[in-house]
């Protein structure tokens, strides 16, 4: 597989992500839903067969593929495009994809950072709706009219199997069918993250942000903190219990609307005041 890859927006910089993992092998007596399978049972761990990756607004995606279950420079090639990012997205990152990827690096020796600036889209839709699902696969399918790809149980074995020999020390030969279902793997991957994009934009206007875009790009408070716009206007005041001046602000270009207090729309008041000064002075000298 080719390895590109692909170069980082300029401005605010947002990396949409997907991983997937091998199961783990290990030893029981006999099936069970109460059987117990304790950590030294484990003959082999999980790690990364694939992690797919795409800048916000770009075409391309990228995927690193393990080296046949060796993964350590899937995981290091990945460090190295995360830390670029200002906002890295991901469906249950926090609490999946994230962890497996800082528990590979903390296994491989890898300098990771303790944490990523992280948006997971599975916690906005936990805290802002009320959903049948919080599935990926679901939401896409409510807000965008499609779903993800199909994997089977017999894809992950297609992978897993025929490696479990060298994992004791023994020479094997892949047959066909792995790389088959690792081609198939990195299609269902890059297509995970083409929708975690999608499914995000459609959030968007509705959820709170971890970021604020519009101070990052050095422009005042009162921009919008999730594209960065200027270009807002003034919904409404509101007075808090504690007494407290509030003022809700519409994005028209991200259609949401957030909450800034009375010292920054003040600020905001004086800009567009000084704003349409400049413009007034610029008309006189030119009819002048």
């Amino acid at each position: 597989m080719e390895l590109k890859f692909l170069t980082p927006p300029s401005g605010f910089k947002r990396l949409f992500y997907d991983i997937e993992t091998s199961y783990e092998v290990g030893k029981f007596w006999r099936p069970s839903f109460k059987a117990v399978i304790r950590h030294t049972d484990v003959f082999i761990e999980s790690a990364i067969i694939c992690i797919s990756y795409k800048w916000e607004g770009q075409k391309g995606i990228n995927t690193f593929v393990w080296d046949e279950g060796d993964d350590k420079l899937v995981v290091k090639r990945f460090i190295d495009i995360a830390i670029q990012a200002d906002e890295i997205i991901g469906h249950n990152g926090d609490n999946f994809d994230e962890k497996i990827i800082r528990t590979r690096a903390l296994f491989h020796k890898i300098p990771c950072p303790s944490k990523f600036p992280s948006l997971d889209t599975l916690k906005k839709a936990r805290r802002h709706f009320r959903m049948d699902s919080n599935t990926l696969e679901h939401i896409a399918k409510r807000l965008t009219g499609s779903g993800k790809d199909k994997m089977e149980y017999a894809d992950w074995d297609y992978i897993c199997k025929p490696l479990i020999p060298k994992f004791f020390g023994f020479k094997v030969e892949l047959p066909d069918s792995y790389n088959e279902a690792i081609n198939k793997m990195v299609k269902y991957c890059e297509l995970d993250v083409i929708k975690l994009e999608e499914v995000f934009k459609e959030l968007l206007p509705y959820i709170d942000h971890n970021h604020h875009v519009g101070a990052f790009e050095g422009h005042g408070r009162y921009s919008c903190p999730s594209c960065g716009s200027e270009n807002v206007y003034h919904n409404k005041k509101r007075i808090t219990k504690a007494g407290m001046v509030k003022h809700t602000l519409k994005c028209p270009p991200c259609k949401r609307y957030y909450t800034v207090s009375n010292k920054v729309y003040m600020i905001k008041l004086e800009d567009d005041w000084k704003a349409a000064m400049a413009k007034q002075e610029e008309e006189a000298k030119r009819l002048s």
